[in-house]
Parts: C-alpha cells; structure tokens; sequence
C-alpha cells in the first residue's frame, strides 16, 4: 500500500507548486484583460482614453516595488504564507476594479500588481523543492508558460464574454472571487519548512542582506534591464494596446484584433521553454538571448513595413516566440550570485524587469495610445509605435553584449 501513496503525498511541495501555478495563470489574464476592454474601462471610470492607460498601468508599479518584499518573504518565510497573502490580494484587487470610479480603479489595479508579484518568485521557490536540479529548467519553463497561456486568456476569453454582453462588474467579481478561492486553498495546501527556516533565521545579516549582495553586481542590473526591454513589447503593445492599434491604425475587427494581439502571449509560452531548453543545450545564455532579441527585430519590421508577407497573427506569434528570450535574463541573475539569495535574486529582476515596464508604459502610451483616435496617417502612426519597440529591443542587444556568460560550457572552461 505503501508503493501506490501518491506523488503529491511523498512531495506535498509538488501540489503546492501546481496551485501556485493556476494562480500565476489568473494573474496573468488579469493582467492581460483590460486590453480588451479599453472603451468600456473609459465609459465606466467616465475618463479618457489616456485616463485608462494610467490605471492599467499601475499594476507594473506595484509589481515592480513588491518584487523586492517577494523576494526577501520568501527566502525569510518560506511560500506558504507570502504566496497565499498575495493571491488574496489580487482577488480583493478585482473585486474592487469592478467599481465604476476610477479611483477604486486606481487601488484595484495597484492590488493586482501587488499581489502578482508573489505569483513567479513563489512558484520557482516550490519548483526548486518540488523537483530535482536537473529537472528545474524545465518546471519554471512550464511556469513561464501557463503564465502566459493564462495572458492569452485574458484577452481571448475576456474578449468575447464583453462582446456577448456580460458586464465588467460580473467579469471582474468572478474573477476575484475565484482567485480568493486558490489564495484560500493554497494557504492550507502549502508546507511550512520549520527547519530550513530556522537555519534561516540563525543565520547573520539584516533583512536586506540578500539585496545588499544582488544590488552590489552588476550583472543584475544588465539582466533586469534587457528582460524588461525584451518584455514591455509583449506586455505593454500586444497585451495592453495592442487590440486598440490594430483596430484603429490595422482597420482590422475586434475578434481580428483580439486574435492578433493574443498569439503575442501564445508565441510565449512556446518561447519561454524552447529558448531556456536551447540554452541549456548549447551550455551558452548569450547568443540565444541575442538571437532571440534580433528575430524579435526583425519580426516586427516584417509587421511594420511588409505585413502582406504573411498574416498578423503569424507575425505576432511568432514575435512571442523570440520574446520568450527575455527569461534567460532570470537564470544569469541567478547563475551571477550566491545560491544563498536566489529568491532575493528573482525579487530583483522582477522589480528591475517592471520598473523598466513601469517606466516606458506612460511614455508609450502618452507618444501613440494618445494619438491613437486622432491620428491622420494611420499606417505612419502605428509604424511609429513599432519602431519605438524596435529601438528598445536594440538597446537591449547593446546591453546584452556587456554581459559576462554564465552557462554551463563557460563553468566547464572556468574549471
């Protein structure tokens, strides 16, 4: 009887993760699904256009700050409570987004972003006790993945409920009531190592210690800043304007659009564990993350300049897939520090990877999304809006060349 136990039961780390991996795809389609619903959030909140933009863009402001108290919770405290805290958070987040005040607005979408940034630090945490080393790469990967299968959702799904009528209070309260639930089940579901954090707590250093050791390099700097430059065109154009500029510049329908702008998450899902995996089997991080940020180039020159090359929603695919090269950054970060700040590690590429998102959100959305319903050229002005990605891309590729290899055919030579 022994022998039949099942694998959850011998790893409860294992159920834990999968929890932790349901919610990380709720957070990400709440992360995705205002995309869809940009005229409505403008008619609810009874604010323009740019009013919205500022809302929705709260959430990467949040994220990026509470990165840094995931990271410090979970290497002090474990996943149990920080992850279950978090998923709460992003439930009561949604539920108070459903007010139609753009106030309650405002402290909403702040909610979500803060309660996210748990969702990846958390899940890699219980992947690393969940699974051996040599089967790790893969885990995250297939977290990255449901991430943004659930993004993919958000707009896919979210989409065609708004078009068949249900209401954003409905959409909204059901989503975070349904989250709620997870947050619930994951606090009674997830162990709590007492001897690992009691080792922990004996151990020297302040509560920052951790970020004291990760700020300190260098490299962690170049890895935020290229992951963040390689995800804002997936988060910021596809996945928060992206249905707005192709219906507006592209003329294309709203199921067109919605299509188009969702093959981007699509694309990444592949991406992410096809880029790690050809990482990991050339033993070198660097010219996959260079050649994933040049495909991503020219992918979106082909959308730009020659889109009767093929259909959009190829074209945004497949700028998904090369995209997915913006996690490599996570596994140099951590590959440049010390295995005791690992979690403190993932905290601050999080926090660097959506400053930068934070940061360039309102300035594209100030440059194009404001122009969106005024602009004359349609076909200049969403070029324009490309090429604005397009030099960000190529400032990460500069970036990227400054940084020092860390795969494993590097160790080798080293050693």
């Amino acid at each position: 009887m022994q022998s039949n136990t099942t694998s959850y039961t011998k790893n409860p780390y294992l159920l834990a993760w999968f929890f932790g991996l349901i919610f990380y795809f709720l957070e990400y389609a709440v992360r995705s699904a205002p995309s869809v619903m940009i005229p409505e959030l403008s008619h609810a909140f009874t604010t323009s256009t740019k009013g919205v933009s500022a809302v929705i863009g709260m959430y990467y402001l949040t994220y990026s700050i509470t990165s840094l108290i995931a990271g410090i919770a979970l290497d002090k405290l474990g996943a149990k409570y920080p992850l279950s805290i978090g998923t709460i958070i992003v439930g009561l987040g949604c539920i108070l987004f459903a007010v139609s005040s753009i106030y309650d607005g405002y402290i909403g979408r702040l909610l979500q972003g803060a309660g996210s940034a748990m969702a990846f630090p958390a899940c890699v945490y219980l992947a690393s006790k969940a699974f051996s080393p040599r089967k790790l790469a893969t885990a995250i990967g297939a977290t990255q993945s449901l991430g943004m299968l659930g993004g993919s959702a958000g707009q896919f799904i979210i989409g065609p409920a708004i078009k068949n009528g249900y209401s954003l209070p409905f959409i909204w309260i059901g989503m975070g009531l349904l989250i709620i639930a997870v947050g619930v089940f994951i606090l009674y579901i997830t162990p709590q190592d007492k001897t690992e954090l009691a080792i922990k707590k004996a151990q020297k250093g302040g509560l920052l210690s951790p970020y004291k050791i990760v700020f300190s390099n260098s490299q962690s700097y170049l890895s935020g800043a290229i992951s963040g430059l390689l995800f804002a065109p997936t988060t910021i154009f596809a996945m928060t304007w992206g249905v707005a500029f192709f219906q507006k510049d592209r003329m294309m329908d709203f199921e067109s659009a919605t299509l188009v702008s969702a093959c981007v998450a699509l694309g990444w899902a592949v991406g992410c564990p096809l880029m790690g995996w050809i990482a990991d089997q050339i033993g070198r991080r660097k010219p996959v993350l260079i050649t994933g940020a040049l495909l991503m180039i020219s992918n979106l020159l082909q959308l730009l300049y020659f889109p009767e090359i093929y259909p959009a929603y190829i074209s945004t695919f497949i700028l998904g897939v090369a995209s997915g090269a913006a996690m490599i950054p996570y596994s140099i970060i951590k590959e440049s520090n010390p295995d005791s700040v690992k979690g403190s590690a993932t905290g601050a590429i999080n926090f660097l990877t959506f400053g930068v998102t934070s940061l360039l959100g309102p300035l594209f959305g100030n440059l194009y999304g404001n122009t969106l319903a005024t602009a004359v050229d349609k076909e200049s002005h969403f070029q324009s809006a490309g090429l604005f990605w397009v030099i960000g891309i190529g400032i990460a590729i500069v970036f990227a060349l400054l940084l020092k290899e860390t795969g494993k055919k590097k160790q080798e030579l080293v050693a």
